[in-house]
Formats: structure tokens, C-alpha cells, sequence
């Protein structure tokens, strides 16, 4: 029969230390990892950048600047690079398809670390699942490309410069401009140095008592002149206020639209002439019978023309006229003499 041997107080004392030490061991790690958890305790997510900016293995992943898993790995996935990383279940509600990744930095030095943005709405993104991704605000890769482009420019601008071109380079370079910028200052000195002498009507009305004397009693009339049109007084205040006024000049007005109704519809004499063919037809062979008339009289044609045109006709006849007024004459002196009558009985 085979003797059972105890264990020695010593060689179980080992074990125990064995066992605490792998359990510190344990708590060190899980204190280390910070937030991660055990294996057990995260799950896989994916994202893609076109650029990681030295993101690696082991580098942070933050959800609203608290770190709760760590990168696994970078691939090129075509001309993209997917990063997949371990989170802790503890933030997977947080985590949905509103949620986007974008590279952050850790210090100054340029470490990266992807940060998502917590989102409550939504759906939950699985495990193995990607988040979309965005650019981030601010990177130094970004500042040092838009300070490359700013020197570029600059140097651009100087080269420009330098070479004549644009208002700038040619106020640099070409001495004819300079000249005339120069006599430009120049005249506005002396313009200036003869305002303030009191030279020219500027310069009168700046210096001249008088001349501002004068401005400010125009003014003043100004004023008196608005003061009595808002008063109502004159013509042109009554017209402003007086409402018999306007309504009279509104009457007015509205006779002279009746008229001019009834012209455009033909009633009248005035209406007849504009609208009605017929009186405008007439009216125009009157003139063109007057206007043929007046032609043939200029001709001397007809009795009429004649007496206008000929010079002989015109005598004939003015003598005639002489000799019977001398004939009348006669009569009245001695009427016995031409009115003789003689009266027979048989």
C-alpha cells in the first residue's frame, strides 16, 4: 500500500506567491492598458485614410478625447490605408454609423492617434464594421503644405515684382511712373499750401469769414424758405397743404383726362378732326385747292392773277377809277349839265 505524503508549509507557500504574483501581474497590465479591458472586454473596428500621417501600430484611439482602444494595424487597401483598431465595449453605443474617424495628433512631436466622435443617434456600429471617415481640421501636414504654398506665392510676387509687372513693380521699376507720382505729390502740395493760403474758392470758403458768412445765411434761407413751405404759406406750401387745392388741381386733372377721352373717342370738332378720316380728307383738299389757288394767283393766272402779276392792267385800271371819280366830281358841281331831261306831250 503506497504511502500518502503532505505537503510541506513551504512548498505551499510557493504556489500562493506564484498565484498573487500572476494575479499583480495581471492587475499591472489591465492598469497599464488604461480603459482597453481584457480581450474579452473589446471588439475590432475599421476606418480608412488616403494618408495615416505616421499613425502605427500600439497609437491611441480616443472617443471624445478619452482613449479606449489602441491601433492594430495599417494595409494598403488600393491607394487607401485601413486601420484597424480595438475598442472597449464599454463606449460601443457610442460608436454609430453617425460617428466619423479623423487623425489627431498626441503631442507636438507628431504622433498620431484617431479620434472618433461620440454620436448617441443612430445605429451601432458592429464589430469588424467601418466608421467613416473625414479630414481633420489643422493637421501639420496641412499647416507646413499651406505655408509652402503661401512662400511659393510670395516668391511669385517678389519675381513679379522685380521684373516690372503689376502697379506695384512698375512704381518700383520704371522711373517715368516714379516721376510722375512724385510731380502728383508735388501738385497736391501745392494745392493743399494753396488752400490753406485762402487762394481759390476752397480755399476762401476755408479762410474767408465772409464766404462762410454768406454759405450760412444761404443756408439760412434755405431753412426760412422750408420752415414756411412746411408753414403752408405761398403757393407752394398751400399746394403742399391745402387740400381744396389739390383737390381743384386734382379736378383739373381730371377734366383734362375727360377731354382727352373724348377726343380719342371722336365726339366733337376737335374729336371728328383727329379720329375721323373723312373731316382730315376734307380739310386736306381745302388746303390743297387753297394751296393750288394761291399757286395760279402767284402765276398770274385769271382776272385775279392778272390784277397781281400785270403792271399795265393794274394802271388801265387805276385810271379809270381816277377818271370816274373826276366825272362824279363833275356831276355834283354842275348836275344841269349831264342830267338834261327833256319831257314831250303828244
Amino acid at each position: 500500500m503506497p504511502r500518502t505524503r503532505s505537503l510541506a508549509w513551504s512548498e505551499l507557500k510557493i504556489g500562493v506567491l506564484t498565484i498573487v504574483a500572476i494575479v499583480i501581474t495581471a492587475v499591472l497590465i489591465f492598469t497599464l492598458t488604461g480603459s482597453r479591458g481584457f480581450f474579452w472586454q473589446r471588439y475590432m473596428l475599421k476606418t480608412r485614410f488616403p494618408n495615416v500621417a505616421g499613425l502605427a501600430p500600439g497609437s491611441p484611439v480616443r472617443v471624445a478625447g478619452v482613449q479606449v482602444g489602441s491601433v492594430r494595424s495599417t494595409d494598403f487597401v488600393g491607394d487607401q490605408i485601413e486601420v484597424t483598431f480595438d475598442i472597449n465595449e464599454s463606449v460601443r453605443d457610442k460608436i454609430t454609423d453617425k460617428s466619423t474617424a479623423v487623425l489627431g495628433s498626441v503631442s507636438l512631436l507628431g504622433e498620431s492617434a484617431v479620434d472618433i466622435s461620440p454620436a448617441t443617434t443612430g445605429t451601432p456600429i458592429p464589430a469588424w464594421g467601418y466608421v467613416p471617415s473625414a479630414k481633420s481640421k489643422g493637421q501639420i501636414s496641412d499647416v507646413a503644405e499651406q505655408a509652402s504654398t503661401g512662400i511659393a506665392e510670395l516668391t511669385s510676387l517678389l519675381q513679379d515684382v522685380r521684373a516690372g509687372r503689376g502697379t506695384v513693380g512698375k512704381l518700383m521699376t520704371d522711373d517715368q511712373l516714379y516721376t510722375q507720382l512724385r510731380a502728383f505729390v508735388t501738385a497736391a502740395n501745392e494745392m493743399a499750401s494753396s488752400v490753406r493760403a485762402g487762394k481759390g474758392t476752397v480755399g476762401k470758403l476755408l479762410n474767408d469769414p465772409r464766404t462762410a458768412d454768406a454759405l450760412q445765411a444761404s443756408l439760412k434761407n434755405v431753412q426760412d424758405i422750408t420752415a414756411r413751405l412746411n408753414a403752408g404759406e405761398g403757393s407752394l406750401g398751400k399746394l403742399l397743404h391745402d387740400d381744396a387745392l389739390s383737390q381743384s388741381l386734382n379736378g383739373a386733372t381730371a377734366n383734362l383726362r375727360d377731354l382727352t377721352d373724348k377726343i380719342n373717342r371722336g365726339e366733337g370738332t376737335m374729336g371728328k378732326l383727329v379720329t375721323d378720316p373723312a373731316v382730315f380728307n376734307q380739310l386736306n383738299s381745302v388746303t390743297k385747292r387753297l394751296d393750288e389757288l394761291v399757286t395760279r394767283l402767284n402765276d398770274g393766272q385769271g382776272t385775279a392773277g392778272q390784277l397781281l402779276k400785270d403792271r399795265q392792267l393794274y394802271e388801265n385800271m387805276n385810271k379809270t377809277v381816277s377818271e370816274m371819280q373826276g366825272l362824279l366830281a363833275d356831276i355834283r358841281r354842275d348836275p344841269k349839265k349831264y342830267l338834261n331831261v327833256k319831257v314831250s306831250i303828244f
